[in-house]
């Protein structure tokens, strides 16, 4: 059983990667949006990028797929004629990186250090090998806690929030414009993947996102890592969505209910609408179960 819950759980997340890496990136229209004061975020296939842009240059945080890289470079050039000079990655995943090898030939990519350990290591998925990226792809520079970028008139924040989506994440914080770019933090509007396999927790990743909720102002303009651009509001439906589905596995679990009971009697039932991304309610099921049910024991 503990076999089937690691392959499922990790799966879905797979499945989705493959599927965007095999979709024709040619037919992909990438977008951009303004957002707030010298900040914008594009959407494309894969994690939504942001980027700030002035007469200093550009940083921006994710890249997407390789495929996208020309694409995504347009738009940029659309926004500045200033060179790009830094990306940021907020975690390890290929469709928030796979842009890093075209970024990083004229640009400093940034990360926390375990991003750069993932990436040169390779990894499985499904039984698929992932293989180590180039040393282009790689962040230059790493830390482990939380370091600042100022251009702009910018201080573009990043920090690491440990234990929550993966073991490498960063929120970024473009402090003048007040926007929050949370990376898989936040998925707005549906059930997020949780990468237990490559240090995620669920309740690392709870508690990471209500430390953003609580630290954030009403006006706050945030960036998720996938779904629309969203507001203090909008996070505030995550966090209580997060809050009640865990309580409610939990509370199951308590009573000695197995996974396949939990599903059969729907009890993420009220919060169905919320498995219309990649991850279905049953595999959000299987994900806080497997957690919560090791912490149990």
């Amino acid at each position: 059983m503990k076999k089937y819950l690691l392959i499922a759980t990790f799966a879905a997340a797979s499945v989705a990667v493959v599927i965007a890496q095999q979709r024709d990136m040619s037919q992909v229209a990438v977008t951009v949006t303004k957002v707030s004061g010298n900040v914008s975020m594009l959407v494309g296939a894969g994690g939504n990028i942001g980027i700030t842009s002035g007469e200093d240059g550009i940083v921006i945080v994710d890249d997407q797929y390789a495929p996208l890289a020309p694409k995504i470079k347009a738009a940029l050039r659309e926004l500045s004629d200033k060179p790009l000079r830094f990306v940021l990655n907020t975690h390890f995943h290929g469709d928030h990186t796979g842009g890093n090898e075209a970024f990083g030939r004229e640009a400093t990519i940034i990360a926390h250090t375990n991003v750069r350990k993932r990436l040169a290591a390779g990894s499985t998925r499904t039984g698929n090998e992932v293989p180590p990226a180039p040393m282009s792809a790689l962040p230059v520079v790493t830390f482990d806690d939380k370091m600042s970028i100022h251009l702009n008139g910018e201080e573009v924040r990043a920090r690491h929030f440990p234990h929550g989506h993966t073991d490498g994440d960063l929120v970024i914080t473009f402090t003048r414009s007040n926007v929050v770019h949370m990376g898989d933090h936040f998925f707005n509007g549906f059930f997020p993947f949780i990468d237990l396999n490559s240090g995620g927790t669920v309740r690392g990743y709870l508690a990471n996102v209500e430390r953003v909720y609580a630290e954030v102002n009403s006006d706050v303009k945030i960036i998720p890592g996938h779904g629309p651009l969203a507001t203090r509001d909008d996070l505030k439906k995550f966090v209580t969505m997060l809050r009640e589905t865990t309580a409610a596995v939990r509370g199951g679990i308590a009573k000695g209910k197995s996974l396949e009971q939990l599903k059969s009697e729907k009890v993420l039932e009220k919060y169905d609408s919320w498995g219309k991304g990649f991850i279905k309610t049953d595999v959000f099921i299987e994900t806080l179960h497997r957690e919560l049910s090791a912490k149990k024991k």
